[in-house]
């Protein structure tokens, strides 16, 4: 499909989904009955992310391997890591902050007025192994075949580090045949990428159907100022990212927008990162970045630039800590903050991964950790907002990481870029 098209379809995917799913709430005789209804929706997005998940395992590990041992000047790859890594950390920090002081000016959780529930209401959430001994040793893999069967983006990356170097280093004929067949299951992977492509608009319809089946418009009001105020903090964000990235790229950080308009749609519609991760890879590539700076920066940058789950958690935790009137000083919200983000590296494959790092960072600032039932009904539209907003960081800082290499070829313009689709 066109690009222009297949942004079409997605909107109306998007938009029948949300006719469908106020229907199917309005039909339904109770909750029960809704969360059947939607069941069924949900088989279709269940089987559309399960496509997308096949594809990101073998995607992310030929192209970092591709990249790095493509890489003539092997003193570039550590520059580029480091840049790379410092772009990140500075990005995660700013969003953080930008978070805590919108939500301590806008002090969203007040009106709730709640008061502190039984020390044993607990949230069945999964939150034992997120600490900082377990989530150093957790990145480095036992089996690289256990990795790529379970999705552990950070795993696969850690060992794709390692055999690039490796396969850089041996000088070989052998070596070549490898790196050839590397290179070759990239095109493969891509080309049926593609193919689960076209399977986007249908998912996006399934999601929203599903999510408003069971929530109804109510899930849209109820939370009006929280959800406000988070996306007018994302709107400031996207403006502050854009500013640094004019900086660098100038008018053409314009044009790398538009060329990454379906990634971020489909990021939006679908809340999932690893939905978007392939046509971004296109994309970036369609706009001028060499392959081979995308193939290593962008799957660190889904691990390490969350800019969107940055300031997202930072709603979550000060949220549910004014919701039950519990007053934070600065210094406290600070450390919480630098927690969430040592935290939640890795988590962009995990599943409602924010929620369960907000889970598990409450009980050390001694709040009520069954607080995040407070956000679980409006978790998606939210997800929404923050997924679309990862995409954006991450094709800004690897473009400008590109540009910093004397990678970035000249950015085509909207109609190249549609005439190459």
């Amino acid at each position: 499909m066109k690009t222009i098209k297949m942004t079409t379809w997605i909107m109306l995917g998007l938009t029948l989904g949300i006719a469908a799913g106020y229907a199917a709430h309005a039909l339904a005789p109770d909750a029960a009955a809704a969360k059947d209804i939607a069941g069924y929706f949900s088989i279709i997005t269940d089987v559309f992310l399960r496509l997308i998940k096949m594809i990101i395992a073998p995607l992310v590990f030929g192209t970092l391997v591709s990249g790095i041992a493509g890489m003539q000047d092997r003193s570039a790859i550590g520059r580029i890591g480091m840049r790379a890594m410092a772009w990140f950390v500075l990005a995660s920090l700013i969003s953080l902050g930008l978070g805590l002081l919108l939500v301590n000016l806008l002090q969203v959780g007040r009106e709730l007025n709640l008061p502190m529930p039984e020390a044993s209401a607990v949230v069945g959430l999964n939150t034992a192994g997120f600490n900082l001994k377990i989530f150093i040793t957790h990145v480095f893999p036992t089996s690289f075949a256990d990795a790529m069967a379970k999705n552990e983006i950070l795993q696969i990356l850690v060992f794709s580090l390692f055999f690039g170097f490796a396969l850089a280093a041996v000088k070989s004929e052998h070596s070549k045949t490898i790196r050839a067949m590397v290179d070759e299951l990239v095109g493969v992977m891509l080309k049926l990428t593609d193919y689960v492509m076209r399977a986007a608009p249908l998912g996006v319809f399934a999601a929203m159907a599903a999510v408003v089946t069971t929530q109804g418009f109510a899930v849209l009001t109820i939370y009006a100022k929280l959800m406000g105020g988070f996306f007018f903090g994302l709107a400031l964000l996207w403006a502050l990212l854009i500013g640094v990235g004019y900086l660098f790229l100038r008018g053409a950080v314009f044009d790398l927008l538009r060329a990454l308009k379906e990634p971020i749609m489909l990021a939006f519609s679908t809340a999932s990162s690893e939905a978007a991760y392939p046509k971004m890879m296109e994309q970036l590539e369609k706009f001028g970045v060499n392959p081979r700076i995308t193939g290593f920066v962008l799957p660190l940058g889904y691990s390490f630039n969350l800019d969107g789950s940055m300031m997202y958690m930072t709603f979550a935790a000060l949220f549910i800590a004014q919701a039950y009137h519990i007053d934070l000083s600065l210094g406290t919200q600070l450390s919480m903050l630098l927690v969430l983000m040592v935290s939640s590296k890795g988590m962009a494959g995990v599943p409602r991964g924010s929620l369960v790092v907000v889970a598990a960072v409450l009980p050390l600032f001694h709040l009520p950790e069954v607080g995040i039932l407070l956000i679980i009904g409006i978790d998606q539209f939210l997800d929404m907002g923050r997924t679309a907003t990862n995409v954006v960081g991450n094709g800004i800082a690897t473009s400008v990481i590109a540009k910093w290499e004397g990678e970035l070829k000249r950015p085509r313009t909207p109609a190249e870029v549609r005439l190459a689709a």
